[in-house]
């Protein structure tokens, strides 16, 4: 009898890392990037925060109108019935009512108008009977007793109040907090260098797209290189400065060099195919010998063969060849390892629960991810279903798919109608 050795189809390998401690181990060897540019503001998007931002003003900086109409003091509201009151000016945004207002009296006010000295409700516009036309000037109005005393007004520092943190350190600026930050008058901000990439695909059998003519057919045995299509995009989604080191054929030498030459200038290095234990696996042999190695192989599903480690001052994945081996890797640990670098402290994109509309075959020892396609059924409950088959080499089931579905490494198999959870590429894909 021929004796196995433990590969890939295997249901269950003892030496095989669990993703969780994978992910702990990952985690605590990296440690984040401590370096800080000072950029305009206009620059800062995606970038993430240096520094803790505090309020150096409040916002709104004084107590305003939130509506069109008239602004009056409290006093002047009728306990019963109606009453009459003197309009004795008018607030604009951006020019303000300099008078005192007292009780019987109002200033016609339109939104974002400064609240007028005595005044602390407004009554909208709609709510009000004008004796005189409004753009007439002074006048009167008749008001209710249904005027709600301290309505329609936005109080100074009701958004922001001036010292208040507003944006933590670690923080991903979004296009909502380039605008918070504009209105607090803050032109330029600290934020974390953008990390160093580098990544390079493994293979004799690869051909670069730039090197094929089009039209002409692949020589026999050779394939397109989409993996590293692959990771430039799902990088640039991450914002950090990318090096595309290109193919590195299979040899040793070839392979030393360019681990050795990225890790000299890049903070991460990522390559994919060549780290399982074949003969042409050149970069597991390589990174052994020059590396520090933390893992090799884990118990997941697609992404056995991942390699994990540091070369030099650089930390360095080894991602699998199979192309959907290479996104579900990517986006389970370079993601999260990267934002850690950055500083950032969200990494982890939530699971939901979905009612799963397909039979999902796995055996148990380890987390699978399979492609999913979810949605809201009628009743409005997220449902998931399969993309179809679920090899490694399939990346256009990836395309197919808006979710992975996550089974737990104890599960045998998902029925028809069993809940799981879905990780959806909305959050999980970089963007």
């Amino acid at each position: 009898m021929i004796e196995k050795q433990a590969s890939c189809e295997d249901d269950g390998e003892p030496l095989l890392l669990p993703v969780a401690e994978a992910r702990q181990r990952l985690l605590t060897s990296l440690q984040p990037v401590c370096e800080a540019v000072e950029l305009p503001l206009s620059e800062a998007l995606y970038r993430v925060l240096a520094a803790d931002i505090v309020s150096p003003v409040d916002v709104p900086p004084q107590a305003n109108s939130a509506m069109d109409g008239y602004a009056l003091q409290r006093t002047s509201i009728p306990a019963s019935g109606e009453r009459s009151l003197q309009v004795v000016g008018t607030a604009w945004a951006g020019q303000p009512f300099t008078g005192q207002v007292g009780e019987g009296q109002a200033v016609r006010i339109f939104t974002g108008g400064i609240m007028p000295v005595g005044c602390d409700t407004v009554v909208i516009q709609e709510h009000v009977r004008c004796r005189t036309a409004p753009t007439d000037g002074p006048g009167l109005i008749d008001i209710d007793s249904e005027v709600i005393a301290g309505k329609n007004v936005r109080q100074a520092g009701e958004d922001v109040a001036c010292g208040q943190m507003v944006l933590p350190r670690g923080r991903q600026l979004h296009a909502a907090d380039i605008g918070v930050l504009a209105s607090l008058g803050i032109a330029r901000v600290n934020v974390v260098r953008p990390l160093k990439v580098a990544f390079f695909s493994t293979g004799d059998e690869l051909c670069a797209l730039d090197e094929h003519v089009p039209g002409t057919p692949l020589a026999p045995g050779k394939l397109f290189d989409s993996n590293r299509y692959t990771m430039a995009a799902l990088l640039r989604g991450l914002h950090v400065e990318v090096m595309d080191l290109g193919i590195v054929r299979d040899n040793e030498s070839d392979t030393r060099d360019a681990l050795l030459r990225a890790s000299a200038d890049a903070d991460v290095v990522i390559s994919s195919g060549g780290v399982s234990a074949g003969d042409a696996d050149f970069v597991t042999r390589v990174f052994h010998e020059v590396g520090q190695v933390s893992f090799w192989k884990l118990a997941m599903r697609p992404g056995r063969p991942l390699a994990f480690g540091k070369v030099g001052q650089a930390a360095f994945f080894g991602l699998p060849g199979n192309p959907v081996a290479v996104m579900v890797t990517f986006l389970e640990f370079v993601q999260p390892a990267l934002k850690h670098l950055a500083g950032m402290h969200d990494l982890d994109t939530p699971l939901l629960p979905a009612r799963c509309l397909s039979t999902l075959r796995k055996s148990p020892g380890r987390v699978e991810y399979q492609r999913g396609i979810m949605r809201l059924d009628e009743q409005g409950e997220l449902v998931v279903e399969s993309t179809g088959k679920q090899g490694a080499g399939r990346l256009s089931s990836m395309s197919a798919a808006n979710c992975l579905i996550v089974i737990a490494s104890e599960m045998d198999g998902v029925q028809l109608g069993d809940r799981v959870q879905v990780q959806p590429f909305h959050g999980l894909l970089p963007g």
